[in-house]
């Protein structure tokens, strides 16, 4: 009676065995096929999010580690640059790529140099390029400078407008020279 017993116990134990080591297989597979990386090699956001970690759905999107790391999305520039740099404007909002409403702010700072009696004009274009409407950034403080100036405007899209556009931020240039003139521009989507 007890050798039986005995074989049961040990087939019990051999299938146990087998069980686990088919089950580590398995999941071991299905990490490979999921792209899985050691924590300790995450070195960027592609490397955070092929892991498996939580996605933020921020703008860039973000992904952040169980170690409190977080990587930031490096999105490709959406931003034209026409006889002007990062270094002579930048817009807080919207941001390349944002989805606004009919109506919306633009923010953001420019050097003095940027303006004209405090102001410069914006331009939204529609998908063929042509005006869907226009606005005049004014300068939040002392624009006669060479230093930056807080800016900000209120754009109204024609009810009838919905899709993709383009917001254009002109330097004024009230002596109509080319040389003197400079642009920034990038895609937006109007949409409520």
């Amino acid at each position: 009676m007890l050798k039986p017993f005995l074989y049961l116990l040990g087939a019990i134990v051999i299938l146990g065995g087998l069980f686990y080591a088919l089950n580590t297989y398995i999941y071991n597979e299905k990490q490979g096929d999921q792209g899985f990386i050691d924590p300790n090699t995450v070195l960027s956001f592609e490397d955070c999010e092929a892991a498996g970690y939580p996605v933020m759905e921020s703008y860039p999107r973000q992904c952040k580690t169980p170690d409190g790391r977080t990587y930031a999305e490096e999105l490709p520039e959406q931003i034209t640059y026409l006889n002007a740099t990062p270094d002579m404007i930048s817009v807080s909002l919207p941001f390349p790529g944002a989805v606004t409403g009919k109506e919306f702010a633009v923010r953001g700072e420019a050097r003095g140099n940027w303006y004209f009696e405090a102001s410069f004009p914006i331009t939204l274009l529609d998908k063929d390029g042509k005006v869907l409407a226009t606005a005049i950034a004014t300068a939040q403080g002392d624009w006669m400078t060479t230093e930056f100036v807080p800016f900000t405007a209120q754009i109204k899209v024609p009810e009838s407008y919905i899709g993709p556009a383009t917001l254009v931020l002109k330097k004024d240039n009230p002596s109509g020279l080319p040389e003197n003139d400079g642009s920034i521009s990038f895609p937006i989507t109007v949409e409520y």
